[in-house]
């Protein structure tokens, strides 16, 4: 049987101790948070008897949510992908030296690296404790795939003008392929590991916890950009979250997230693209990329519920 979710009075009445790991940073702080995994159909049950009105349904045997895991992820993602994003050891300089597609995937390496190394640390911890279903390819590996091989024809053949010098086709492949590996190493951690450390949570809260985790990251308050352009990207990282978190959870793909998180880099933010083409250009990118990823994701939701649907009537024939 479930349990109904308390309210915001009861939760007073039994005082900030007897609140639930979640809500009451106490745990946090002391350390004190519960080593093992709670049986669970409607709210966690609490050691003081009281659920947690801010988690969804999640039938599954699970821990609660480690803040200490997710504030190591944030330090060491925001350091070393910053150190490189600031250009505080003076590789831009460096990279000049060499052909144009090898300085451009090199800098996008460069500033990836850290969210992956600290997305494949905390994924790794949080193995051990409950599954972690998001991986690169999912269950239906072609979509992915397609969806990627659309992505580099699109830039490739609209062409990408650049400093470089290059062909601006040739730029566009490398520029395409550079900045969709550069999603992949982030949707590892934002998606990869955030949201799948904050599955317990109700989606609204939980979007909204990795969008300004993801601003956070980014630390676009320490640069010259005023207080309405913070709070626009900030919203935009709420908005991206939602967005293709719905995507994760859909298809339990990183890439297929990374696709269209190289959708919103073509059109707003990436500077590898962002100047080289023109708006009318973006435009048709954004048409044919948007019609074609929508139609494989519900492509990929029908093969889903097909398999859900098929699944009782073996386990029926398998008893019969």
């Amino acid at each position: 049987m479930g349990t109904i979710a308390p309210s915001m009075t009861e939760v007073a009445a039994k005082g900030l101790n007897a609140m639930c790991f979640c809500c009451n940073p106490l745990h946090f702080l002391t350390g004190s948070l519960q080593k093992n995994a709670l049986k669970v159909t409607t709210y966690p049950q609490l050691t003081h008897g009281l659920p947690c009105p801010l988690y969804k349904d999640f039938a599954v045997d699970h821990q609660p949510i480690s803040w200490r895991r997710i504030a190591a992820f944030m330090l060491i993602a925001t350091v070393l992908a910053n150190i490189f994003r600031f250009d505080l050891l003076s590789h831009k300089a460096m990279l000049t030296a060499l052909p144009g597609w090898l300085a451009v995937l090199l800098s996008v390496i460069a500033e990836g690296a850290g969210i992956l190394l600290a997305a494949l640390i905390a994924r790794h911890f949080l193995g051990k404790v409950r599954p972690v279903p998001l991986q690169l390819l999912g269950n239906l590996p072609w979509i992915p795939l397609t969806m990627s091989a659309i992505a580099l024809l699109l830039l490739s053949v609209v062409g990408v003008n650049n400093s470089y010098g290059m062909d601006p086709h040739g730029y566009g492949l490398v520029a395409a392929a550079g900045t969709l590996l550069y999603c992949i190493m982030e949707e590892y951690g934002w998606r990869g590991y955030l949201q799948t450390e904050l599955a317990p949570l109700a989606n609204g809260l939980k979007y909204g916890v990795v969008g300004f985790c993801w601003y956070l990251w980014h630390l676009t308050f320490l640069t010259s950009a005023s207080l309405g352009d913070n709070l626009f990207f900030l919203g935009m990282m709420i908005l991206g979250s939602w967005g293709i978190g719905q995507v994760a959870e859909a298809t339990k793909s990183i890439l297929t997230c990374a696709c269209f998180h190289l959708i919103i880099q073509i059109m707003m933010f990436n500077a590898l693209i962002r100047n080289g083409i023109s708006l009318q250009e973006k435009i048709i990118i954004l048409s044919i990329a948007a019609v074609s990823y929508f139609w494989l994701v519900k492509k990929w939701e029908r093969h889903q519920a097909l398999l859900a649907k098929a699944q009782p009537e073996n386990e029926r024939a398998a008893t019969n």
